[in-house]
């Protein structure tokens, strides 16, 4: 985890081998199993059969992939049970866009804020179209895009930290209501959705394949 002052953050999205180990201990079934796959955004939402966390594109995924097809609530308890909780927005967009290590690595200064996680440029995110080329998993099945990346592969950004803009979306606390954001944009989308001034939402109970999660928790003093 990376230090951001009062709060952790995970340097990665949550993988698919880190939530297979939560699943082993609790015998978790998410929403997207239950129902028999998750769902992409076509002309409308289209349910994916057998899409899940274990297969994100319908074939068994690498442990290194982000957990996706995840809802807000499972992702908030996979935190829980690591001894963690989901990042709230501000500490997610402190972390993501503004530098709080005191010797960062990679050019980036301490105290300043980027436009993206990944600094001044998009370059080297997974994103649609504007982030250049990066390397994303063979087996993805999409009308759009070219899928997700393996977690801690795309280039390091803000606060060391992997993944914060495109990939997939990542559930961030914002609240009890029944919508939850999701932040950081992801291959589905260019470089705008990753700036820190795009609002995006969806209902707590959406399990789709471009939303991920990360966890966080409070610093030891």
């Amino acid at each position: 985890m990376q230090r951001i002052g009062s709060f952790e953050i995970d340097r990665t999205e949550v993988t698919i081998g880190q939530f297979q180990r939560y699943v082993d201990a609790t015998r978790a079934v998410t929403s997207a199993e239950r129902r028999g796959g998750g769902s992409t955004f076509e002309a409308g939402w289209e349910q994916r059969r057998g899409w899940t966390w274990r297969a994100p594109y319908g074939k068994p995924g690498a442990a290194d992939e982000p957990a996706v097809h995840v809802t807000f609530d499972e992702a908030a308890a996979f935190c829980t049970w690591a001894g963690k909780r989901l990042p709230t927005d501000a500490e997610w967009g402190e972390a993501a866009y503004t530098e709080r290590r005191p010797q960062p690595s990679g050019g980036f200064i301490t105290g300043r804020s980027y436009r993206y996680p990944t600094g001044d440029s998009p370059e080297g995110a997974n994103c649609l179209g504007d982030c250049g080329s990066v390397k994303t998993v063979a087996h993805a099945v999409t009308s759009r895009g070219k899928g997700h990346a393996e977690a801690g592969t795309t280039k390091q950004g803000v606060n060391g930290l992997h993944e914060m803009g495109g990939n997939v979306w990542e559930w961030v606390d914002s609240g009890s209501g029944v919508e939850q954001r999701t932040r950081g944009g992801s291959w589905w989308y260019g470089a705008t959705q990753m700036q820190d001034s795009h609002i995006q939402g969806k209902p707590r109970d959406t399990a789709v394949v471009y939303i991920g999660f990360r966890c966080a928790r409070d610093a030891a003093r």
